[in-house]
């Protein structure tokens, strides 16, 4: 039987399906690098500033969650205008905050009105997934919103140049990463396009909110992409701390096992798409979501690092990203077309909020008792919860 027949073809991504991915993934990569360039230097303005503990967290805390939240009408606004003006828009806006940075470092209270206008870095996440979604057919759609995935890196590339850029120039990472922004909003204007057949809705932005807001699917979502991604940037945030803590790692050691944990997590997200295009996503998110269960069992009866405690949070690593890159093929599934940016936005939020309870969880229960064990056996409880939801519930839905 041939595969040349006019379906099959039809069936296959296009060379503009592949351009619009690149250039999305680009560009979500060098935004969520400004999106995170404070918290590097997190102790530098600790020091300059003289912060304590608290304020420091909420400096390098305050981005991400207006990054989160913004996700919301920033996806509905893609939804109605399309991509292709919202990335360069956004890029270039980005370019403010991240200039905004050199005459604002003396001063905390401006500091932290610049890291508020930084979070609009974090919000393209919600601009390349419909734009993804729309240009690749539906055998092809979860590896490639994996792939544009992959741009969370730009978190991992940040952690690791902007404080040896810095070494070279107090100022330097702030003027790299502003002129990259500039040559990223000209390229993204030049080459993305919308997909011409796309469904464009003309209901007001609150009402298609609240369309979104509205279907059941999207809470459930945006619960099981609170524990894989928001997994994710909980181990992001308190990896380091707790490396150092319960293992006694120099910081250096403790940074570097922890970017190798990020590294695992972003190599497995486009896996966890490409699993969902030959598997039902809900079926590998339940099947990722029970390896981190399992998993965190292991580690919360506190293994050596080496080589016990590695494997535990290298294989809770893959899964957590395999189930992040399998819930976003599931939304492209069950969503209808016309609101996945407004959904997206949603569970994106969701997702990136997520992360921010577990390592305050983490730390008052190490305070209280001096130990992490609770702390692993609630991820495990979480996780397999998911799992159980996941194969239960999601497995038979479709888009209305």
């Amino acid at each position: 039987m041939t595969t040349n027949s006019p379906a099959a073809a039809a069936a296959r991504p296009s060379a503009a399906a592949y351009r619009n991915l690149a250039v999305a993934t680009i560009g979500f990569t060098l935004t969520f690098w400004a999106w995170d360039l404070i918290a590097p230097l997190g102790s530098d303005f600790q020091d300059r500033l003289g912060l304590s503990s608290f304020a420091q967290s909420l400096l390098v805390a305050v981005p991400v969650i207006v990054g989160s939240l913004g996700r919301v009408p920033v996806g509905a606004l893609t939804d109605r205008y399309g991509a292709k003006l919202m990335f360069p828009l956004v890029s270039a806006l980005t370019i403010v905050p991240v200039l905004l940075i050199i005459p604002a470092k003396g001063s905390y209270a401006a500091m932290l009105a610049v890291g508020f206008l930084l979070g609009l870095g974090g919000t393209t996440f919600a601009i390349g997934i419909p734009l993804v979604n729309s240009w690749f057919p539906p055998a092809h759609r979860g590896f490639a919103l994996g792939i544009f995935g992959m741009g969370m890196g730009g978190v991992a590339l940040s952690g690791y140049f902007t404080p040896r850029i810095a070494k070279h120039g107090e100022n330097l990472p702030f003027l790299i990463v502003a002129i990259a922004l500039a040559a990223y909003a000209v390229l993204a204007a030049l080459l993305i396009t919308d997909r011409p057949d796309r469904p464009v809705p003309t209901s007001p932005l609150t009402t298609r909110l609240g369309e979104a807001g509205r279907l059941r699917v999207t809470w459930e979502l945006s619960a099981l992409y609170a524990i894989g991604f928001g997994g994710i940037v909980a181990f992001g945030v308190y990896l380091p701390t707790y490396l150092k803590t319960w293992y006694d790692l120099s910081p250096t050691d403790a940074g570097t096992k922890a970017a190798g944990f990020a590294l695992v997590t972003v190599v497995f997200r486009p896996i966890g798409g490409w699993l969902s295009d030959r598997i039902h996503p809900a079926t590998v998110t339940s099947a990722a979501l029970a390896v981190v269960a399992l998993f965190a069992i292991v580690q919360a009866f506190e293994p050596g690092l080496t080589p016990g405690g590695t494997i535990c949070l290298l294989v809770m690593a893959a899964g957590l990203g395999t189930a992040s890159g399998s819930v976003f093929a599931l939304v492209s599934q069950v969503t209808p077309q016309t609101q996945v940016g407004s959904v997206t936005g949603i569970v994106g939020a969701m997702g990136g909020l997520g992360g921010f309870v577990p390592p305050l969880v983490m730390g008052a229960i190490y305070s209280a008792k001096d130990s992490y064990s609770i702390g692993f056996m609630l991820l495990s409880d979480l996780a397999l919860a998911g799992c159980v939801y996941a194969y239960g519930r999601m497995r038979g839905l479709r888009a209305s």
